[in-house]
C-alpha cells in the first residue's frame, strides 16, 4: 500500500558511507539537483570525498564518525556492498537509510542471497551451502563441475574456484581457507544479463531497461544496451524477477540484479548488488533519468518515474591496465617493463557519441576501475562501429 511521503528538498544534506567512484558519480547527481554530499570513508583522497561539501575520514564503524556523518546528513545511503550493515543499522536509529541494513545483509552472504531468491520463487542455479567439512562430503556429485564461491567478501570475481572433480572440491575449501561457501553448479552460459530497478520509501518502482554484459577475468569489461538486444519475453521476466526480489527485500534504492541466460535461452539470477552498478553507468548519456538520479531520488523520497532510453549504448570498462605500456621483458624474467603513460583521449572524444567519464583516482593500478566510456549514437549499429573504435585506440581487447 503506498504511503504519502515529505519530500527532502534541495539545500538538504544526502550522505554516503563509501568513497569510491560510484559515490563521487552519485555526489555530481546530488549537487546537480541542489543537495549537500557528505561522505564518510577512511581514505582523505578518496574519489568521492574529494568532490564532496563534508568528508569524514573515518572507519565506517567509528562511532565518532557515524554521529558525524548523521548530525550533518538528513538521509544516508551506501555506495558499495561491504560496508558493515551494522554502521547502516546504528545510523537508522536517528535518520532514514537506504537500502536497510538488512537489505544489505542479505546481499553480504551468497548463502542467504540464495535463499532469498528461493523464497522469491526466481530461478537460481542449482547450488549448495559449505559451511562444515560434513557439508562438504554431502555435496551430490550432479553440482560438478561447479564454482566454489566464499560466502562473503568476494567480488569481481575474487573468492571464486572453477572445481570439476570432488578432489578439486576438498581442495579448493581448504585454498579459499575453509570459510563458509557456496557451491554452484556450472552451467551452459549464452550470455550475462542485469537489471537495475529503483523503489521508493512508498513502494512505487521502475527499473532501466535490461543489460547485456559480457566479463573479462571475473570483470565488467562491457554493457550494451539498445530495443531487441535480448528478446522482449526474456526482458519481461528478468525485470519481474528483479521487481520480486526488491519487493520481497521492502528494498528501498537502486538495486542491481544479475543474470545468467542459459544455452537453451532460460534464465537464473546470479547475485545482487545493493547500490548503482557498472552496468548502469550508460544511463548517464543514453537515458533521461540515470542510475546516480534514482539514487537521490529514493534517498529524498522525490517521484519516481519510469527511466527512457533515448539512445543505443555501449559502456567500455576502463580499468589501469590502459594507462601502461609495455616494453618488454627483463633478461630472464617473465615479467614485463611497464612504462605508465596517459590513453590518447583527444583520439577517443574525436569520435562521434563518446562521452569519457574519469573517476579522479590518484593512480593507476592493473586491474583497477579508473573510468567508463559511454558510447550513444542513432542505432545499434553505428554504437558498436565506434566502440570498436574506441577499444581499438585504448588497446582494449575486441569484443
Amino acid at each position: 500500500m503506498s504511503q504519502t511521503l515529505k519530500p527532502l528538498l534541495p539545500g538538504s544534506t544526502l550522505g554516503v558511507l563509501g568513497g569510491g567512484q560510484l559515490g563521487r558519480m552519485w555526489a555530481h547527481v546530488a549537487q546537480r539537483m541542489g543537495y549537500n554530499t557528505a561522505v564518510l570513508d577512511p581514505d582523505a583522497h578518496s574519489p568521492a570525498g574529494l568532490v564532496s561539501h563534508h568528508h569524514i575520514h573515518t572507519d565506517y564503524l567509528n562511532a565518532a564518525g557515524l554521529k558525524q556523518l548523521a548530525a550533518v546528513c538528513q538521509a544516508v545511503t551506501t555506495e558499495f556492498e561491504n560496508v558493515p550493515a551494522d554502521a547502516l543499522a546504528q545510523l537508522a536509529a536517528t535518520l532514514p537509510v537506504s537500502p536497510a541494513a538488512s537489505a544489505v545483509a542479505v546481499a553480504q552472504d551468497r548463502a542467504s542471497e540464495k535463499a532469498h531468491f528461493v523464497k522469491c520463487g526466481v530461478p537460481v542455479a542449482p547450488h549448495a551451502v559449505i559451511d562444515t567439512a560434513e557439508q562438504l562430503a554431502a555435496v551430490t556429485d550432479d553440482l560438478l563441475p561447479g564454482i566454489l564461491k566464499t560466502s562473503r567478501m568476494g567480488y569481481d570475481g575474487k573468492g571464486q574456484l572453477r572445481v570439476s572433480t570432488r578432489d578439486e572440491l576438498t581442495a579448493g575449501w581448504v585454498k579459499l581457507g575453509h570459510v563458509p561457501c557456496v557451491l554452484e553448479k556450472m552451467l551452459p552460459l549464452a550470455s550475462e544479463c542485469s537489471v537495475i530497478v529503483a523503489r521508493g520509501r512508498d513502494g512505487a518502482m521502475v527499473n532501466l531497461p535490461m543489460q547485456r554484459n559480457l566479463h573479462r577475468d571475473g570483470i565488467l569489461a562491457l554493457t550494451e544496451v539498445f530495443a531487441g538486444n535480448v528478446p522482449d519475453a526474456l526482458a519481461s521476466q528478468a525485470i519481474t524477477a528483479a521487481k520480486a526480489v526488491a519487493q520481497e527485500l521492502g528494498y528501498v534504492g537502486v538495486l542491481c540484479v544479475e543474470f545468467f541466460v542459459l544455452a537453451d535461452g532460460s534464465l537464473v539470477v546470479n547475485e545482487i548488488a545493493p547500490r548503482p552498478h557498472n552496468s548502469g553507468h550508460y544511463s548517464q548519456d543514453a537515458c533521461d533519468v540515470s542510475q546516480f538520479e534514482l539514487q537521490v531520488r529514493t534517498m529524498a523520497d522525490l517521484p519516481l518515474t519510469q527511466p527512457r532510453l533515448h539512445s543505443p549504448a555501449i559502456m567500455l570498462n576502463l580499468l589501469g591496465d590502459l594507462w601502461f605500456k609495455k616494453l618488454g621483458s627483463e633478461p630472464n624474467s617473465l615479467r614485463p617493463n611497464l612504462l605508465q603513460v596517459e590513453p590518447v583521449w583527444q583520439q577517443v572524444l574525436a569520435l562521434p557519441g563518446t562521452h569519457l567519464h574519469l573517476y579522479g583516482k590518484r593512480e593507476a593500478r592493473v586491474g583497477r576501475k579508473m573510468g567508463h566510456l559511454n558510447i550513444t549514437a542513432a542505432s545499434p549499429e553505428a554504437a558498436r562501429a565506434v566502440a570498436q573504435q574506441a577499444a581499438a585506440i585504448l588497446g582494449i581487447a575486441a569484443f
